[in-house]
């Protein structure tokens, strides 16, 4: 069996003396494994690490067997990560989060967000809020995405600024009011309404998703949150200048 893909590198693991297992997110078949021969090289090796663009050639005996991938670089990205710690921790949270969903199982719409994120590391300004929408994709992709297109109490459309975290719905502003204490805030880039938000609202959606990520995800499975999520917001907290 054979075939080609576009894929992200998102994590090896040595095999032997001289081979690694790479993991790659693909645009078609999902999150798979496959086996490099040689990995281990000095030449192989800046071109496997995680961040990396590749196409791949992937090619075993049976659909059921690790296989082996055949690595074409397209685009490197080793040495603009190791020069920030920000983009490093976003490619691993990345990472960590795509191994939610089961092997070989494609999503698209995942693939073409973790490759603009993996794109976006030199510009931190729009890291964040493309991470935050990752996470909320990653909840819908998982069955458990979050409705914030109208009030769960009136079916009103307008002045969104509230979730329940029973529900996962949005609440207006007026019927939330009175248990606003008791109600996560909805910042409005994750409804399409600001291009550039402010820290404010990135930390309340980070606030956010992870709420329902360790609640219906993680939790679930007995795990906390990715580390590299906290080592990601520790990184916002130094950009930002306070707590993310």
């Amino acid at each position: 069996m054979e075939w080609r893909d576009d894929g992200l590198i998102i994590g090896t693991k040595k095999h032997g003396e001289t081979s690694v297992i790479v993991e790659a997110m693909t645009r078609a078949h999902g999150r798979h494994f496959g086996l490099v021969r040689g990995g281990r090289s000095k030449r192989m090796q800046p071109l496997l690490q995680p961040g990396n663009y590749a196409e791949l050639v992937w090619r075993a005996r049976l659909d059921e067997h690790l296989g082996t991938f055949s690595v074409e670089p397209v685009q490197l990205r080793t040495a603009r990560l190791m020069a920030s710690a920000e983009a490093l921790h976003a490619v691993c949270l990345v990472a960590a989060l795509l191994r939610l969903g089961p092997e070989r199982d494609p999503h698209p719409a995942l693939y073409e967000t973790a490759m603009r994120i993996a794109g976006g590391i030199d510009r931190p300004e729009i890291l964040a809020p493309l991470i935050v929408r990752f996470e909320a994709e990653i909840l819908a992709q998982m069955g458990f995405g979050l409705d914030l297109e109208t009030c769960a109490a009136t079916g009103a459309t307008d002045d969104l600024v509230y979730v329940s975290p029973k529900s996962g719905r949005a609440v207006s502003k007026a019927a939330g009011e009175p248990y606003k204490a008791r109600l996560l805030p909805l910042p409005a880039f994750l409804r399409g309404e600001i291009a550039a938000p402010p820290a404010a609202d990135i930390r309340n959606g980070f606030r956010l998703t992870g709420f329902f990520l360790l609640r219906d995800l993680f939790g679930p499975r007995g795990q906390t949150l990715p580390e590299a999520r906290g080592a990601y917001l520790a990184e916002l907290a130094k950009r930002f200048g306070s707590a993310a």
